[in-house]
């Protein structure tokens, strides 16, 4: 569902992605692989990163899903946004609830492909954040799954998922890198491009992405949007909590820090 003049838009985007994600050893042709995901990594390539995704679904599921559903009283219509390999879908769709995975990747290694791997019902689409493919306020929970860095322009972005959320719904931007300062950001960009540069002979920024947010940046677009934010900070073990006080010793930049920050309309 990508409107034709904006595919020709994304196929560089999508190509590189790729390259990165299958020299990563991204994915797996065994079915458990996805349907442990996010609690167990079975391929043990990526145990770190999972380890992360574990504890930002269990916040999400505890502190955001599951109280919303009973308030409703029923099953949620939940927007997946950078679904990926479909694992929040899956998961969530297997609580009873109606999932929407959308990206803009849809191999079968690492992305909405990987629709066939699992049990549950879900609806894959391709398309993307600024033209989603829904009607005015449909839309219970609009989730940015690892993804909402990717946005070129979080104004418009935000602004389109508000569109699409029912009135007493809400969105969530789930493990975006959050920095106080911005300098920071701009280096961790640097830092990351220059490494692809080095393994894979292109900087991988096809889409000019936004990057990261500023907890400042956050608190502007809400003002601008009539949104009220709900920053959850998960459990991600005890070395996470100790971070930045080891890069100031060090006399390093600021190391990012991941929330799970819910979005609700301000009533006026």
């Amino acid at each position: 569902m990508l409107l034709p003049e904006r595919e020709a838009l994304f196929n560089e985007f999508i190509h590189e992605y790729e390259t990165v994600r299958q020299a990563e050893q991204r994915g797996s042709q065994d079915p458990a692989y996805y349907r442990s995901l996010p609690q167990r990594d079975l391929s043990g390539r990526m145990r770190l990163d999972w380890r992360i995704r574990a504890a930002s679904y269990t916040a999400l599921v505890r502190d955001i899903v599951r109280p919303m559903a009973r308030l409703l009283r029923r099953p949620l219509s939940v927007l997946d946004l950078g679904a990926g390999n479909g694992w929040l879908s899956n998961r969530l769709a297997g609580a009873g609830h109606h999932l929407c995975a959308m990206d803009l990747v849809t191999n079968d290694f690492d992305g909405l492909g990987c629709f066939r791997f699992y049990e549950t019902a879900f609806t894959p689409v391709q398309a993307e954040f600024d033209h989603l493919p829904f009607p005015d306020q449909a839309v219970d929970l609009v989730i940015f799954n690892a993804s909402f860095h990717y946005s070129p322009d979080y104004l418009h972005t935000l602004r389109e998922a508000r569109r699409v959320l029912a009135p007493a719904g809400c969105m969530v931007i789930l493990d975006t890198p959050f920095y106080h300062d911005p300098a920071s950001g701009r280096q961790m960009v640097r830092e990351r491009e220059a490494h692809f540069t080095r393994q894979f002979g292109f900087p991988s920024n096809a889409l000019h992405s936004e990057n990261y947010l500023t907890y400042a940046r956050l608190q502007d677009l809400g003002k601008v949007l009539h949104l009220r934010w709900r920053i959850i900070t998960p459990y991600y073990g005890w070395r996470w909590l100790f971070r930045p006080l080891a890069a100031r010793l060090r006399g390093r930049r600021e190391p990012a820090r991941f929330h799970l920050v819910e979005g609700s309309r301000v009533v006026r």
